[in-house]
């Protein structure tokens, strides 16, 4: 990766890459929006008294949702409970947003929503679902799953099933895709109490499920140094490509690509760390991913990067960011691309953005 033009954009404080200008998001949250002599547009959609944060975005029945967490901070309350609950937006147009669902569970903090389109219809919600004791030990996760037949409606979370070539109890599967019927996504188990600092920290397995609640294991992925956040995504040849963010050794990323059935990998090293991963494929097979940048210590952006299948990436540009940043999620809406995202650099606590794109600047 280009370090150095990293640096110089952070330095500079821009968020222009390539020539391309960039709206400037404002404490109004419709003013990013409103100005006509911007190439991209970046709106505030969400914020409270709350840290809202990590991200989806999808479309579904003509209607726009984004998905993310909200608590009172990024993990514990200030009585050291972890608590963490689900909030959902809907928008007609992809300006004005409102809230449609917001999902609780008693003794979860529930973390990391990601939206999908099941083989049948509906639309669904995968969620982390951390279980803490009172020292603020982590006891165990169990992922959660919700699901929407009309997008006004969600069902109350509920535990999905992992087969026990996969499940230790400490488990997360991050994000699920869909190809033909068939829903896949990652999940990654904890082996230590510190895996920061253990040889592995944790085992990731690709999983498999045709009606979201139950998952079968695929393969277990031989990847060292504390796999975890994972994305799937399909080419349109249907070979499966992964971004799998590392956080031990030398907390590269790693780029995955497979054919079917995916029982077989090839890995390399994306050249940079990762925070909260997340990728799109156009129409050309360009992949456009999004990631925390991690280059100048303290001072947090949310990144977009062009690649190509094979996993050769260089950046496109900084979107509006800081603090505590990342976790994008992606969209192609007619000619342009809608990026969700969560920062801090605006507001106390982190709030939640939608940035648009035109495709013609990133093509």
């Amino acid at each position: 990766m280009k370090r150095h033009s990293l640096i110089l954009v952070l330095i500079t404080v821009l968020f222009i890459c390539a020539g391309c200008k960039t709206s400037k998001s404002t404490k109004d949250p419709e003013s990013a929006s409103s100005r006509n002599d911007v190439s991209i547009r970046v709106k505030r959609i969400w914020d409270s008294d709350q840290h809202c944060a990590f991200t989806s975005i999808i479309r579904f029945k003509n209607r726009f949702y984004v998905s993310f967490r909200e608590a009172e901070s990024h993990i514990f309350d200030s009585d050291g409970v972890a608590r963490g609950s689900v909030r959902i937006l809907v928008s007609e147009d992809g300006e004005r947003w409102s809230p449609v669902a917001h999902l609780t569970k008693s003794g979860y903090d529930l973390r990391d929503p990601k939206l999908s389109v099941t083989a049948d219809g509906r639309l669904m919600v995968t969620i982390g679902g951390s279980i803490y004791g009172t020292d603020k030990k982590l006891e165990g996760r169990i992922p959660q799953v919700s699901f929407s037949s009309d997008g006004e409606s969600f069902s109350d979370p509920v535990p999905i099933e992992l087969d026990s070539k996969t499940k230790n109890g400490i488990d997360w599967l991050w994000r699920v895709d869909w190809m033909d019927g068939v829903g896949y996504g990652v999940v990654y188990s904890l082996l230590d109490e510190n895996p920061r600092k253990a040889e592995r920290g944790s085992v990731v397995n690709l999983v498999k499920t045709r009606d979201g609640i139950h998952y079968e294991n695929v393969t277990m992925l031989d990847l060292p140094d504390f796999p975890n956040e994972t994305t799937v995504r399909f080419l349109p040849d249907k070979r499966m490509l992964m971004m799998v963010r590392e956080d031990s050794g030398d907390l590269q990323g790693y780029w995955g690509i497979s054919d079917p059935p995916y029982t077989e990998w090839s890995f390399k090293k994306m050249g940079l760390q990762l925070g909260g991963p997340d990728f799109i494929v156009l129409d050309d097979q360009t992949i456009i991913a999004g990631t925390r940048s991690y280059f100048l210590p303290g001072s947090y952006k949310t990144l977009l990067l062009k690649g190509t299948p094979e996993g050769r990436f260089t950046e496109i540009c900084f979107l509006p960011s800081g603090g505590d940043t990342s976790y994008p999620g992606f969209i192609i809406e007619g000619d342009e691309l809608w990026v969700s995202y969560y920062s801090s650099h605006e507001t106390d606590k982190a709030s939640v953005y939608l940035a648009k794109i035109p495709l013609s600047m990133i093509k």
